[in-house]
């Protein structure tokens, strides 16, 4: 089994990574690799999912996977299909070592907002992991309120495994949390949409009115 590889979109600006070690095409373990060099042993990709839609929560993910792991078939979730999703979960779930998830109610986010919502639903994801990660490999630009060291990767989802794993589960974490409000509110097409705002859920949302999982600080609710 050979693992995949991708390009690298950025260099970032840590130490731990410096420009001269990093090559044009590398894998998807490097920067745990890296980070292995650097002292680090427990590793931990983080992802959210869910900070685009106008219903539902923001659920996080937190994996550390083994050194070396090699799942086939985890990859960035947006571009997978529903049931590969599913295998993956399932891959991921019975290979990592931990897995710790962090939820954010749509009531919360509307207090906070959509970023901060997103950050403490990754720092809960983090401090559910047993044993706690020594280091962090983070989806996007922004850090964990968390006192965890972490490099911050743009398209880490694509570019690490670790987090590539983190937002599978994230992402099917959420979905079957969606698919569960379905059944409250069948109106509003949740099963399908996932909370997203579609035509259809845009159209349910002027007749009915919104339900209590709405975000009503998104556009297109209130």
């Amino acid at each position: 089994m050979n693992r995949r590889k991708n390009l690298i979109t950025s260099t970032g600006n840590l130490s731990l990574f410096p420009k001269s070690e990093l090559p044009l095409e590398i894998d998807v373990l490097f920067h745990e690799s890296m980070a292995r060099k650097s002292g680090f042993g427990r590793i931990a990709g983080v992802d959210e999912a869910g900070r685009g839609p106008l219903a539902g929560p923001v659920v996080a993910a937190a994996v550390v996977l083994p050194q070396d792991a090699i799942l086939d078939g985890v990859r960035d979730s947006k571009a997978m299909t529903a049931k590969a999703r599913e295998e993956a979960f399932s891959l991921v779930d019975a290979t990592a070592l931990t897995i710790g998830v962090g939820v954010v109610s749509a009531k919360q986010i509307d207090a906070w907002n959509i970023l901060k919502a997103s950050l403490n639903a990754m720092k809960q994801a983090v401090l559910c992991l047993e044993p706690a990660p020594d280091f962090l490999l983070v989806d996007g630009t922004y850090p964990v309120p968390v006192t965890t060291p972490h490099w911050c990767l743009v398209g880490g989802d694509r570019l690490s495994l670790s987090v590539s794993a983190a937002s599978v589960v994230a992402k099917v974490y959420r979905d079957r949390i969606m698919r569960s409000y379905h059944a409250m509110y069948p109106q509003y097409g949740f099963l399908e949409n996932k909370g997203y705002g579609t035509t259809r859920h845009l159209a349910a949302i002027k007749a009915h009115g919104a339900c209590p999982i709405h975000r009503m600080t998104f556009r297109g609710v209130a």
